[in-house]
């Protein structure tokens, strides 16, 4: 056998990506992969992950009430995408420079041991020798064995290794043992038959270098055999060191984006807080505004809507107070000179029967109109009341059987009216303001609606439920909606009926004083009803307008 002749090593450093070149002179290919080249190809490492799946990590778009978590999310997310994608990046680099170094290392020294000891035995060694140069060349380094397979007189294969008790033949993969045994076709492009092979395999849950090649000329084949279980250790601390800088660049962007939230929906917040002030009706709310960006820009825009909104309402409140006083002051200054007519037409109305019957029908006329001259002017005053907000409850205990009774009697509507009221139904309300609740529904039903009126009491738990139905045609549709706006008349036709168009909006008023109020609805087989509510006990109401009165008396002072 002839021995290998010396070389300086490869034309081109070590590369797992592509085929080693040979060097001219040493007739074996440095650490090819098999599994590089379809003609030589060898099964991958087993083991190997790629480092994309840490990406899927990210968070998914949450749906969120709160803006602020929304931010928080958000950075957080981002962060952690960069910080995942930075750590994969970074792990899979290091995990390739590790590895490749640590392979191209043993690697070379096996070629190059394989050069120098293998080379030098017999061309028909005994066993003895190649345990001899495989012990020599796997020296002292732990976790690394070799194997030489020579051949014996008869063609017989014989075989050497280091540490039997570590490395045989069944730990080197069938597909790596062809590739090394394949004697290739030399070439322009392949100056040599062989060539150095290697396949990382996983025995024990311990991954392992197992590389090949064997000597031009008939010399043996060589197997190494070596542990990566150090370079696994170190890749998983770095693992564990990445993954520890990624949550806490994760705990660190949400720290970040709850610092930052916090500044920029400190001015939202305030925005939001004014805003609630303006609709409870503090039109002097302003916000203090700083700065020159976006935020700055709309606290400046509210303050002009505040200010805008202000002198508008303040407008309005001043026409409608002066409208008011209006109002006051014309029932007031009208009550006088209705007195005295009234008095007059007492007085006409006496003698209408001994008056020319040509004069007869002006002065009934003048004692209806001054009749209801009179009744608009208390109508208006009452209105007035409520619109001051002076109006108050005058609270009493009654048994509403006998106020309904009593309202109908008085005004001599007992034989157009059905009454449904048992009595010993009590309630803590205002009389006189029941009674004018009651005369306007019931009288309303009488003038527009259809006899028979039926009028039902009734209690639902703490509250008072009196019902007052009509069987006339019931109420248009259109008109529904305003039944109970004031001056409103169901027919244009009709501006001078004897009503005013301020009972139910009165009514009404009246029920909402006792923390009430009244519905108005067709029946489906005809007629109209309307249902007045009342708590049973009115002292909460009344209890309620004194804070009120109280609290405007605060803000006046």
């Amino acid at each position: 056998m002839s021995a290998m002749p010396g070389g300086d090593g490869p034309d081109d450093g070590p590369s797992q990506n592509d085929p080693y070149g040979a060097h001219p002179a040493d007739g074996i290919d440095p650490y090819r992969n098999p599994r590089r080249s379809p003609r030589r190809g060898v099964a991958g490492a087993a083991g190997e992950a790629g480092a994309g799946a840490a990406k899927r990590a990210v968070l998914a778009g949450l749906r969120w009430t709160s803006l602020r978590l929304r931010l928080v999310v958000v950075f957080a997310a981002v962060a952690l995408t960069a910080a995942v994608s930075a750590s994969g990046i970074a792990y899979w680099l290091n995990r390739e420079a590790v590895l490749t170094r640590t392979q191209d290392s043993a690697l070379e020294d096996f070629r190059q041991e394989m050069q120098n000891r293998a080379a030098e035995l017999p061309l028909r060694p005994s066993q003895f020798e190649l345990k001899s140069a495989a012990e020599l060349m796997a020296g002292e380094s732990p976790g690394y064995s070799v194997l030489l397979i020579g051949t014996r007189d008869g063609g017989k294969p014989i075989v050497g290794v280091s540490d039997p008790d570590a490395f045989t033949m069944d730990d080197v993969p069938k597909s790596l043992q062809d590739a090394v045994n394949d004697e290739q076709k030399v070439t322009s492009g392949n100056k040599y038959p062989y060539h150095v092979f290697w396949q990382r395999v996983e025995r024990g849950g311990t991954p392992y270098l197992v590389g090949g090649t064997r000597i031009i000329g008939g010399g043996p084949t060589g197997y190494l055999f070596k542990s990566l279980q150090q370079e696994r250790t170190d890749l998983n601390s770095l693992a564990w060191s990445l993954g520890i800088a990624t949550a806490l660049a994760l705990v660190g962007s949400a720290l970040l984006a709850h610092a930052a939230a916090t500044t920029v929906l400190k001015p939202v917040q305030r925005l939001g807080e004014a805003a609630r002030q303006l609709g409870e009706g503090r039109f002097g709310t302003r916000l203090r505004v700083s700065g020159g960006d976006e935020l700055a820009d709309l606290s400046r825009t509210f303050n002009k809507a505040a200010e805008s909104l202000q002198k508008k309402v303040a407008d309005m409140s001043a026409r409608e107070e002066s409208s008011r006083r209006f109002v006051a002051d014309m029932s007031h200054e009208l009550r006088t000179p209705l007195t005295a007519l009234t008095a007059v037409t007492e007085v006409l109305e006496e003698e209408a029967d001994n008056l020319d019957p040509m004069i007869a029908p002006a002065v009934t006329l003048v004692v209806s109109e001054t009749r209801r001259l009179n009744v608009l002017v208390e109508n208006l005053m009452e209105v007035t009341r409520f619109d001051a907000g002076t109006a108050r409850l005058v609270l009493d205990d009654v048994d509403v059987a006998d106020q309904v009774t009593a309202c109908i009697d008085a005004r001599a509507w007992l034989d157009a009216v059905d009454l449904d009221a048992e009595r010993g139904i009590m309630a803590r309300l205002d009389p006189r303001r029941l009674d004018v609740i009651m005369a306007n529904l019931i009288g309303n039903a009488l003038k527009h609606g259809g006899s028979p009126v039926r009028v039902a009491v009734r209690t639902e738990d703490d509250w008072l439920v009196i019902e007052v139905r009509d069987h006339g045609p019931g109420i248009p549709e259109d008109v529904l909606p305003h039944v109970f706006d004031r001056f409103y008349k169901a027919s244009a036709s009709r501006p001078r009926s004897e009503g005013s168009g301020l009972g139910l909006s009165i009514a009404v008023e009246n029920a909402h004083i006792h923390g009430g109020d009244i519905t108005a609805a067709n029946v489906p087989d005809g007629g109209a009803m309307f249902v007045l509510r009342l708590p049973r006990d009115g002292a909460e109401a009344a209890e309620r307008d004194g804070d009120q009165d109280s609290a405007e008396e605060g803000d006046a002072r």
